[in-house]
């Protein structure tokens, strides 16, 4: 066991992982020579951007958007697969004490995000921009996590607050926050990273986690158990699971579309998030 290659590889506290928790719970990684050790991060994807640069992780599975926005901002990082082809759905919330109703009037309101470079800043950034509205930087308050974002919106320092709709759903159902509106990522939502360290140092070591991962998200979405699994670990309604599952697909391939990749980074472009436009090749881990 001591001569098993260690990957440290990180991600949010969320459904969408839970095929990698399966797979090393089964012992699948250290069967293909490697083992992975997991960090959860509770502050999304801004937070795993900065372990990555800082190497308290060599890999994350986080944000399409958030890591193409940091590696182009100096992020020593490639992307290495997809790992959701579906969009993710945003669900838009405000506390239940709050006089905000209708999702058309958010624009002019105060924002919580867990981080500047987080999914719930860059959403609510493009959501914004779709919809040809501005959000200035005032309007964005720091609010670290899910806690954070329910102790915010409660007090009313914040009035929207941006994350991911089946995620938050028991918080809705229990009354806790108040779904206005919701808004789908134009682009499949989770991409694999790794830090450009790893990936010269130890590179079949990565790509045996990888085809690890692939093979456990391929029998999480051919196995009946997975619905049921996911409602009692994740505290959530059986018929919520079963809308979120049967709207969800995960990669079982390391490609990943250069359209996609030019697609956000239009996106990212037009919303000022990055100055200019950006070569995708430099974006995307080259196997030698």
């Amino acid at each position: 066991m001591s001569d098993l290659q260690t990957i440290k590889l990180g991600g949010v506290p969320e459904h969408f992982n839970l095929p990698i928790h399966l797979a090393i719970e089964n012992g699948d990684f250290e069967q293909r020579g490697v083992t992975v050790d997991w960090t959860t991060f509770d502050g999304g994807t801004g937070q795993m951007t900065k372990a990555l640069r800082s190497g308290e992780v060599d890999a994350c599975i986080l944000l399409t958007e958030g890591i193409i926005k940091d590696i182009i901002h100096g992020n020593s990082a490639k992307i290495i697969s997809g790992y959701i082809n579906t969009p993710l759905i945003w669900g838009i919330h405000t506390g239940t004490k709050n006089t905000l109703r209708d999702v058309k009037d958010i624009y002019s309101h105060q924002y919580g995000i867990s981080r500047f470079g987080s999914g719930s800043h860059l959403m609510a950034i493009v959501d914004a921009t779709v919809n040809d509205k501005v959000i200035s930087k005032d309007q964005f308050t720091i609010i670290k996590n899910i806690d954070g974002a329910l102790d915010s919106l409660e007090n009313l320092q914040t009035d929207v607050f941006y994350w991911e709709k089946y995620t938050t759903k028991p918080y809705v159902d229990s009354g806790q926050l108040r779904r206005v509106g919701e808004f789908i990522t134009p682009w499949p939502c989770f991409v694999i990273a790794a830090t450009d360290k790893i990936l010269n140092e130890q590179p079949e070591a990565i790509i045996r986690m990888l085809r690890t991962i692939h093979d456990s998200c391929d029998r999480f979405m051919q196995t009946d158990d997975s619905i049921p699994l996911v409602a009692l670990r994740y505290n959530q309604q059986l018929k919520d699971v079963e809308r979120w599952y049967h709207s969800t697909e995960w990669a079982i391939h390391g490609w990943v579309s250069d359209k996609m990749l030019k697609s956000v980074v239009h996106n990212l472009q037009v919303a000022n998030i990055i100055d200019s436009d950006y070569p995708t090749s430099t974006l995307i881990w080259k196997r030698v």
